[in-house]
C-alpha cells in the first residue's frame, strides 16, 4: 500500500538517511517494515533561527494491514497516495505534411520539441543564436568588455535565456507535467534533488551542460536544429500557417510552436504588423539589490554552523503598500548579469553558479505595472516603456553597459552616490547614478515605501552595506499572444501554437518547459506522426 507522510520534521543537522526510521516511527512499524520510500517534498523551515528544520512529505511502500491502515488514515499526517498520472494523447489522425517546427530553443521549446521527438514527429528547432560552446564564449568576451552581439548573448542561443538565468526551478504549479519535467531534466543531467526541493536550483554553469544533452536527445530521434536561424515572418493563408520567413530563407510549415521568448522585440513587432493577435499584460519592473552573502547567512541561519551545513542563504521578502514590492528571482553567492537583447539598451538580471560562491547575494526588487496605467492601450506600448528606460540606462552607464549602482541609503534619501563606485559583482564594470532616472515615478515610490518595510523586517540589516542596480526589466512578458485554451492554437491562425514565457503564459523554467510540452501534446493529439524516412 502506498501511504503519504507530511509535516515530518527533522533538525537540519540530521542526515537525510535518518529520514527511513522518522517515517516507520510515525506510521507505529519497524524500519524494515517499509517495502521503498521516496521523498515528495523538502523544504527548509527557517522561522526560528535557534531550530532550524527540513521539512518532508514522503510517499512509503509498506504492509496492507488493514486495522493499522484505517487508524493512520484518522490523522492528517498520513494518508493513501496515488500515483499521478502523465498522459500521453493518442495520435491524431489529421495528416503532417511537414514536420512540426519550433521557434526558440528556450524551456518551452526545448521540453516540447524532446516530446514532439519522443513520440516521433521529427522536430525542427529553429534558434536564431548559436550552440551553447560558441555562446559562452560571446558572453565571456562581452562581460570582459568586448562589443555586444545581437544573436548571441545572455537572452539568445541555445537553451534560451534561461540557459544563463541561474537555473531556479520553483514552480508555483505541480502534477503530472511538472513531474515529467523534472524527470526529464534529471535524465539529461540535473541532479536528483530537484524532483523534490522546495526551491530547486540547476546553477547557470551546469545548464549549458543540460541544454546540450536535450539536443543530443533530440537528435539522436530524427530531430534537427538549426542555430543563426531568425524568424522573420508568417506566411498565413484562408486563417491557416503554411510557412515561416526566416533569415535563412523560407521554409514550408503547418504546425509552429512560437516559443520566441520575452525579449524578443523584434518578433513581436513581426507578429503585431502579421495580425497575430496580441495584448499588453501587467509585468514587473523595479531595480535589483545586492548584499553581502554573509550578511544574509547571519540574517536567516543567525550561527555559522547552519550556514557549513547548508550553504548560502536566500530570502524571499514581500511589503505591502499601495503597491506592494517583492523580492524577485533571488541569487544567493550570485552575479549580477546584462540582460540585454538589443545594442545601446541596458538592463540588469541575476544568476548563481551551483556552489553558490561569490561573495554577494542579489535580488530583483519589482512592482507590477497594469498595462490600464500606460499612455495608450497599444499592445506593444509596455515593451516600448522597457526600452525608454533601457535606453536611459545605457547613456547613464556611459554608452559601454556599464552597470548603473547606487548605494540604498542614497536612494532613499535622494541624493547621489559619490566617491568611489561601491563593489558589485557585474563583471563589466559599474558607475554611480541616480537610478530616479531609471523608472516611472510611480514604481520609484513603491520601491522607496517597500524598502523601508523590509528593512523594517530584517531590524535594519536588509539595506546596511547593500546597494542598487537597474533597471530590472525582463521579469515576465509585458505582452500575451492570445490563444485558445482547448485547442493552444492563436484564435483565426490554425497552425500556429504560442508558448511558454515569451507567449505570456509562463514565469519561469519549469512553467515555460510545462507549457512547451502541453503545446507539444496538443500537435499529437491531432496530427499523425511522421513516418520514418
Amino acid at each position: 500500500m502506498s501511504l503519504k507522510v507530511t509535516n515530518l520534521r527533522l533538525p537540519v543537522e540530521a542526515p537525510e538517511d535518518t529520514l527511513r526510521a522518522s517515517l516507520a516511527t510515525t506510521l507505529g512499524i519497524a524500519p524494515d517494515d517499509i517495502s521503498s520510500w521516496r521523498i515528495l517534498r523538502k523544504s527548509l523551515d527557517a522561522r526560528s533561527r535557534n531550530r532550524l528544520e527540513f521539512v518532508y512529505s514522503a510517499v512509503v511502500e509498506c504492509p496492507d494491514e488493514a486495522d493499522r491502515v484505517a487508524r493512520l488514515h484518522a490523522t492528517d499526517a498520513v494518508t493513501r497516495y496515488e500515483e499521478p498520472r502523465f498522459v500521453d494523447p493518442v495520435c491524431g489522425a489529421e495528416p503532417l505534411l511537414q514536420r512540426p517546427v519550433i521557434v526558440g530553443s528556450g524551456p518551452a521549446g526545448l521540453l516540447a520539441g524532446y516530446y514532439l521527438a519522443l513520440r516521433g514527429y521529427r522536430p525542427l528547432i529553429l534558434e536564431r543564436g548559436q550552440p551553447v560552446k560558441p555562446r559562452v564564449k560571446a558572453i565571456r568576451e562581452f562581460d570582459a568588455g568586448g562589443e555586444f552581439d545581437r544573436e548571441n548573448n545572455y537572452l539568445f542561443g541555445e537553451g534560451g535565456a534561461g540557459t544563463f538565468s541561474d537555473g531556479k526551478l520553483t514552480c508555483r504549479m505541480s502534477g503530472p507535467d511538472v513531474d515529467w519535467v523534472l524527470e526529464q531534466l534529471v535524465a539529461c543531467g540535473g541532479k536528483p534533488s530537484i524532483r523534490y526541493e522546495f526551491r530547486p536550483h540547476l546553477g547557470s554553469n551546469r545548464l549549458p551542460m543540460l541544454v546540450r544533452n536535450f539536443r543530443r536527445k533530440i537528435e539522436e530521434l530524427g530531430g534537427e536544429y538549426r542555430f543563426g536561424c531568425r524568424l522573420e515572418g508568417l506566411e498565413i493563408h484562408d486563417g491557416r500557417i503554411h510557412g515561416l520567413q526566416t533569415s535563412s530563407g523560407h521554409l514550408p510549415a503547418s504546425a509552429v510552436i512560437l516559443a520566441i521568448g520575452h525579449s524578443a522585440r523584434d518578433s513581436y513587432r513581426m507578429l503585431h504588423a502579421a495580425g497575430v493577435p496580441l495584448r499588453a499584460k501587467a509585468f514587473q519592473l523595479g531595480l535589483r539589490i545586492e548584499q553581502p552573502q554573509e550578511q544574509v547567512n547571519r540574517q536567516k541561519y543567525g550561527k555559522q554552523s547552519y550556514c557549513d551545513i547548508l550553504g548560502a542563504a536566500d530570502y524571499n521578502l514581500v511589503a505591502r503598500g499601495e503597491r506592494d514590492l517583492f523580492t524577485f528571482c533571488m541569487c544567493a553567492g550570485g552575479h549580477i548579469i546584462p540582460s540585454i537583447s538589443e545594442p545601446e539598451m541596458f538592463c540588469t538580471n541575476g544568476m548563481s553558479n551551483s556552489r553558490h560562491d561569490s561573495p554577494f547575494a542579489n535580488s530583483g526588487l519589482v512592482v507590477t505595472l497594469d498595462p490600464s496605467e500606460l499612455d495608450t492601450p497599444h499592445p506593444l506600448a509596455a515593451m516600448e516603456l522597457q526600452r525608454q528606460y533601457e535606453s536611459i540606462a545605457y547613456d547613464v552607464g556611459r554608452r559601454n553597459y556599464l552597470c548603473p549602482i547606487q548605494r540604498a541609503g542614497d536612494f532613499l534619501a535622494g541624493r547621489a552616490t559619490i566617491g568611489e563606485v561601491p563593489a558589485c559583482s557585474y563583471q563589466r564594470g559599474a558607475v554611480n547614478a541616480d537610478l530616479s532616472q531609471l523608472l516611472p515615478p510611480q514604481i520609484l515610490k513603491a520601491i522607496r515605501a517597500g524598502l523601508k518595510v523590509m528593512d523594517k523586517k530584517w531590524h535594519g540589516a536588509f539595506l546596511k552595506n547593500a546597494v542598487l542596480v537597474g533597471p530590472e526589466m525582463r521579469g515576465s512578458s509585458p505582452i500575451r499572444i492570445d490563444r485558445d485554451r482547448e485547442s493552444y492554437q492563436a484564435p483565426g491562425i490554425d497552425g500556429l501554437y504560442p508558448a511558454g514565457e515569451g507567449a505570456g503564459y509562463a514565469g519561469g523554467i519549469i512553467s515555460a518547459a510545462v507549457d512547451g510540452l502541453r503545446c507539444a501534446k496538443a500537435i499529437v493529439g491531432r496530427f499523425a506522426a511522421l513516418e520514418s524516412r
